[in-house]
């Protein structure tokens, strides 16, 4: 499907908005999604009779949900990759010496030897479906999809996406969007539970240029950040009406410039990835993507 330029982009969605206009008295009687509160990112206080107990972490809070286990959570980026557990500090690996597969499994299991651990959530900057790599990754050594991490390991793995995997750590009811505004464009829908990983990176914006060249770095640098930002709220807009959503969160390191958030979408967090790969081995979210989980 071929993206509009902007101009023509807020036509489109005038037009979706008239065309949904004669069911408007329809749609005002529906009641809408309630949504639970929007949790701290940074810590939740708890009390009790007796007084205020310690602060609890998201990351120990979604731990709950694994019944028991103990989940390595590890998040591969482009300069970092990323290593937590839950009652630990996360922890840093040089990309460049954690190139290949078998280079990341020695530098994980080097600096988590202190670490105990039942099984492992990984996020990986390419297409996953149903545990499998579909591509080799562009700032990584090749070797990865045919890789066995579970043998390599000796622990169950699960593997998605690393957007798909900040979206179900994002995720707080109803019907969600995930955009990732980091180097890339990653994408992922969340739906009552269940995880639908996204390449709308590929997306066309123009006869040009894909999203991923218009939200990504390259397109921030390019266009700067007004234009920039104007250019996200309107692709924002048509996004929301044809995936009928009721929020996108917006995740990456991009958020941090916009002065303003786009209407219908709310700030998303790096810590939310590594509750995403902690509630992947949750029973909850196991039977709401049953019987394909997709990782």
């Amino acid at each position: 499907m071929v993206w509009n330029h902007p101009s023509c982009m807020k036509n489109s969605a005038k037009s979706v908005k008239s065309g949904t206009a004669a069911r408007g008295q329809k749609e005002a009687a529906e009641p809408a999604v309630k949504l639970p509160p929007k949790p701290s990112l940074k810590t939740t206080k708890l009390t009790s009779k007796s007084g205020p107990l310690a602060p609890v972490s998201p990351l120990k809070l979604a731990a709950k949900e694994t019944v028991g286990k103990r989940i390595l959570v590890i998040d591969i980026g482009g300069s970092n990759v990323k290593v937590m557990i839950a009652d630990q500090p996360r922890r840093k690996i040089p990309t460049r010496t954690a190139s290949t597969p078998s280079q990341l499994v020695s530098e994980v299991l080097a600096n988590t030897q202190d670490w105990k651990f039942d099984a492992i959530s990984i996020g990986f900057p390419a297409p996953v479906e149903n545990g499998n790599i579909l591509k080799e990754p562009n700032n990584l050594a090749p070797g990865w999809m045919k890789f066995n991490w579970e043998k390599a390991f000796g622990k169950p793995v699960r593997i998605i996406n690393d957007a798909a995997m900040q979206a179900l750590g994002s995720y707080e009811g109803g019907r969600m969007l995930f955009l990732g505004l980091g180097t890339g464009l990653g994408s992922a829908l969340v739906h009552h539970g269940a995880l639908i990983p996204l390449e709308l990176c590929a997306a066309r914006y123009s006869k040009q240029l894909t999203l991923e060249d218009v939200l990504g770095k390259r397109g921030y640098k390019r266009i700067g950040l007004a234009k920039w930002e104007k250019a996200l709220g309107e692709i924002v807009e048509l996004l929301r009406s044809w995936f009928l959503v009721d929020y996108i969160v917006l995740g990456g390191g991009n958020v941090k410039k916009l002065a303003k958030l786009p209407e219908g979408t709310r700030p998303g967090d790096n810590q939310n990835a590594f509750i995403g790969g902690v509630r992947m081995w949750s029973p909850k979210i196991e039977a709401a993507n049953q019987p394909d989980a997709g990782f």
